[in-house]
């Protein structure tokens, strides 16, 4: 069976997917893995069972579209999260101390007093300590979390603000402050980190109003998506000296080249070892699924995770509400109801499959 690589894939994804063909083109590939390519366009075989992103975010694959014609997309939550803290933490350093501009400046220096030079003119660069600084994490996901992590330890007064952490998530890190509003949050913050999804809810979330409230000299990390921040706001308060930097992992012609926006070209999870992460991660979510039938971090349709209990193993995705005649273990939710079910005797897939509102059956063993 073909898995088709949308994007170059660490080579561990091989070592996983060991009897399965991994290619670069295929018209009936049984997955998919993918890392950035955008699939709005893609001509989604009949055959695919699963996409498997190689990262968190998922903006590039039609996920509900895939949800109504039975197919699960995957992502891989957590697998890069060291990899993005790293960068964010850097990025504290980078805007407070002037850094990027000051090796531009140095770098820029000829003749053969380039030491005299630098010492009369350093102090354009004077910057600031994190020490003790108050940090925003908005979002306190695998990334944010870390990120929090991380922060504390360098001595910064954390805050947070996330509407879906959970009792177990925020027992990992007591020392936040977690808010019950992003304004809460980030209010009189000098420090400003973004690790949240770009939804309807959060896009354009980072604007004048929302600046207002932060600290003059605020320092804004952007490594979640560019469509969280207006960018004109943004440029605006850099004018007037309410924010110190912002620094954004997806450069756009609008940001390139600004003064006090240092733009980082998408870096975040650019690592050998995020890569490989993902990769392993994402193939062994496939694999689960396509022979096994266990969904794990699917962002479209319900996970379920149950090991076999009977000689053969029917898979259902159907639409939520619909009765089964056939007894199974089932999650719901995002409108779709996923159903295993294990049985000695053989089951009559085709019956299942006239069922109004079933969408998919799959024998798998």
């Amino acid at each position: 069976m073909d898995i088709l690589k949308l994007n170059a894939i660490s080579p561990l994804a091989d070592k996983i997917m060991q009897g399965y063909d991994l290619v670069d083109e295929s018209a009936a590939p049984v997955g998919i893995l993918v890392r950035s390519a955008n699939m709005a366009e893609y001509d989604l075989p009949s055959s695919v069972l699963a996409v498997a992103r190689a990262g968190a975010g998922v903006n590039n694959i039609p996920h509900a579209d895939y949800a109504k014609r039975g197919v699960v997309v995957f992502n891989t939550p957590g697998a890069n999260a060291n990899a993005v803290k790293e960068m964010v933490i850097c990025e504290f350093m980078l805007a407070a101390r002037n850094l990027a501009e000051g090796i531009s400046w140095a770098s820029s220096l000829t003749g053969d007093d380039v030491a005299k030079q630098v010492e009369k003119g350093k102090k354009r660069f004077v910057g600031h300590e994190i020490l003790g600084k108050t940090l925003c994490v908005l979002g306190l996901g695998a990334i944010g979390r870390k990120v929090a992590v991380a922060a504390n330890a360098l001595g910064m007064k954390v805050r947070g603000y996330d509407p879906y952490l959970s009792d177990a998530a925020r027992a990992e890190i007591p020392f936040v402050e977690v808010r019950p509003t992003a304004a809460e949050a980030y209010e009189n913050a000098e420090f400003v980190s973004l690790h949240m999804p770009a939804t309807e809810e959060t896009k354009g979330m980072i604007n004048s109003a929302a600046i207002a409230k932060m600290a003059d000299g605020v320092i804004i990390v952007n490594a979640a998506r560019g469509e969280l921040a207006v960018t004109a706001d943004v440029k605006a308060a850099i004018a007037e000296g309410k924010v110190h930097k912002y620094v954004c992992d997806f450069p756009t012609a609008e940001i390139n080249d600004c003064d006090g926006i240092l733009a980082v070209p998408h870096l975040g999870a650019s690592t050998e070892e995020a890569e490989d992460n993902c990769a392993v991660m994402a193939a062994n979510e496939l694999k689960d699924y396509i022979e096994n039938g266990n969904i794990v971090n699917s962002v479209n349709l319900p996970c379920l995770k149950v090991e076999l209990g009977a000689k053969h193993r029917v898979a259902v995705i159907a639409k939520e509400g619909v009765v089964l005649p056939t007894d199974g273990i089932s999650s719901t939710a995002k409108g779709y109801t996923y159903t295993l079910i294990d049985t000695d005797s053989v089951i009559d897939s085709d019956a299942l499959r006239g069922i109004d509102g079933v969408i998919r059956v799959r024998v798998i063993k």
